[in-house]
């Protein structure tokens, strides 16, 4: 990727004034209905060890998603035969998260302040986008039902009349919005709202990587790792919708997933603002209410000069964002995603590739789930350890999710209507 750049004319105009009051034309960047953005120099570029933290924060909102979900259960229902379109997914996402940052690096504005500055209409676009898919909580309840699972088991309910057996999580309801209660208070309870969603995240985050790698080392089979390269490397097989019950929509979502997904990409752009990458360190932060001290938040954001000491501040922070988004969030994205598939593979399939007697009837829902855990906990030795850590995993990874998705959500919003409406 470039680390350029270059004004919306292609011209280099001759070095402006850098001032309180200074304003950068609309020729060089397109202010529409929004103020003008203001010259500013850019701050000096920190460490990349320095700036860990937005995209661990991103990585947790996704593991409930993609990673624990979508992919595995794409696995147990087919195999590895669509797993090509799982690594294409999360590296697409690594180079569009980048292109997300970058705007936020340059002039500490979000994302989508730079779409409205082009046609305001992107407000009330993103706005829907945003709000309408999140609106039903099921990372909430599937949290609920991951905790209900791990304290009280499951119960097998079998239909009378189709004969479909399912295993019923009780209280999902109430450990659902027990759940929703405590993200709640702990995006309230911080002083800075940023600060205490990432020391959460990155606890949360790497109590998960350090249960799937322990668990993987135990249940990982030799046959599931050959398998799953097969399965990348047969870029543009489709696993049959009939046979596996899988639906073109699901593999679809299950794409857009392989990582973060939905408007939730979009948070990045807050997450480093609030950390103060590049102009981010002049716009603001979100504090409590309760607990915080208020600070002054700019209404549109800076753009610096185009210098030589401005480009050479500018390729060092571009490079530490680029290695601490691909440590932080990329490699942790394909280390679950790997992993969690090949587990799920190694306890529902032979080392033939075909499904185990019986393992057909962990179908519906997040019951694959289940079935893995009791397949786990079965094991002759170690088995109730194993199946209780893979639990508390399933748990950490819904909350995670939980904890992400309202956070940015939240962000999100708040910075469409504030900058566009208030």
């Amino acid at each position: 990727m470039s680390d350029e750049i270059t004004p919306v004319d292609g011209q280099v105009s001759p070095p402006p004034e850098v001032g309180d009051d200074s304003v950068v034309p609309d020729e060089t960047v397109r202010c529409g209905s929004l103020p003008p953005l203001r010259w500013r120099e850019l701050p000096e570029p920190i460490s990349w060890k320095k700036m860990v933290g937005p995209s661990i924060m991103l990585a947790g909102l996704a593991l409930g998603s993609g990673e624990f979900v979508l992919w595995p259960y794409i696995t147990y229902k087919a195999g590895f035969i669509f797993f090509w379109a799982c690594i294409l997914g999360v590296i697409t996402q690594y180079f569009l998260n980048m292109e997300i940052e970058r705007w936020t690096l340059a002039t500490g504005e979000s994302a989508i302040t730079g779409f409205c500055r082009i046609n305001r209409n992107w407000a009330w676009v993103f706005l829907i986008l945003n709000i309408l898919p999140w609106a039903w909580p099921g990372w909430a309840t599937g949290a609920g039902q991951m905790l209900s699972w791990a304290l009280f088991g499951a119960q097998e309910v079998v239909d009378p009349e189709t004969g479909v057996v399912s295993f019923e999580a009780r209280y999902v309801p109430l450990l659902g919005i027990a759940g929703l209660w405590l993200v709640g208070v702990a995006l309230t309870a911080g002083p800075v709202v940023y600060n205490t969603v990432e020391r959460i995240q990155i606890v949360l985050v790497g109590m998960i990587v350090v249960i799937v790698i322990g668990l993987g080392l135990v249940l990982i089979r030799g046959d599931a790792v050959m398998a799953m390269v097969s399965g990348i490397g047969s870029l543009g097989q489709m696993p049959d919708l009939d046979a596996t019950g899988l639906t073109f929509i699901s593999l679809l979502g299950a794409l857009a997933f392989a990582g973060a997904g939905g408007s939730t990409n979009l948070g990045q752009s807050n997450f480093i603002k609030d950390k103060g990458y590049g102009m981010g360190q002049f716009i603001g932060r979100i504090t409590s209410p309760l607990t915080g001290q208020e600070e002054a938040i700019a209404d549109t954001g800076f753009l610096f000069p185009d210098s030589p000491e401005n480009r050479r501040r500018w390729h060092g922070w571009w490079k530490a964002a680029n290695i601490e988004h691909l440590l932080s969030f990329f490699v942790t994205c394909v280390i679950c995603l790997c992993l969690m598939s090949l587990m799920t593979y190694s306890v529902f399939y032979d080392a033939e590739g075909v499904l185990k007697p019986g393992m057909d009837k962990y179908g519906a829902g997040l019951d694959f789930v289940w079935g893995q855990a009791t397949v786990i906990g079965d094991r002759a030795t170690g088995g109730g350890m194993l199946k209780l850590g893979f639990l508390v995993m399933g748990i950490a990874v819904l909350l995670t999710t939980e904890l992400g998705v309202l956070d940015a959500t939240a962000r999100i919003s708040t910075d469409i209507v504030k900058i566009n409406y208030l």
